[in-house]
């Protein structure tokens, strides 16, 4: 079955004002392991890159999407607000509604698909 990804463009458009599965993804690790540079590691980017994407979620929304601590003897840290859980609660229902409603056009667009190697010949180009 193939898979439907959602991105979120939101008013007035910019690169900064997206959202979609890499950054809740990111939101997620960050969840997971407690911390900006491990939840980059664990998508393959910088921490730069990390911080960077969550700056730009910060940037975009009203409320803060992490909390961030800073080292000490039990060193730094980050977790979500309840606005970046409630976010990532937000994004993953419209994901699994948004499937749900298009799952048997989604089924037939597949039937319709070509084997690896059964494609249809490109199409003659005349002037």
């Amino acid at each position: 079955m193939p898979r439907l990804r959602i991105r979120i463009d939101f008013d007035p458009a910019g690169p900064d004002r997206q959202l979609g599965p890499g950054k809740i993804g990111l939101l997620e690790h960050i969840a997971e392991t407690g911390s900006i540079s491990a939840a980059g590691r664990a998508m393959g980017m910088s921490y730069r890159r990390a911080w960077l994407l969550i700056d730009s979620l910060n940037g975009c929304f009203r409320e803060k999407v992490i909390e961030t601590r800073h080292g000490g003897p039990q060193g730094g840290g980050a977790a979500l607000t309840p606005f970046g859980q409630w976010l990532v609660e937000q994004f993953r229902a419209i994901e699994q509604e948004t499937a749900a409603s298009v799952a048997r056009r989604l089924a037939g667009l597949q039937t319709a698909t070509a084997a690896p190697g059964d494609a249809a010949e490109p199409a003659e180009i005349k002037d």
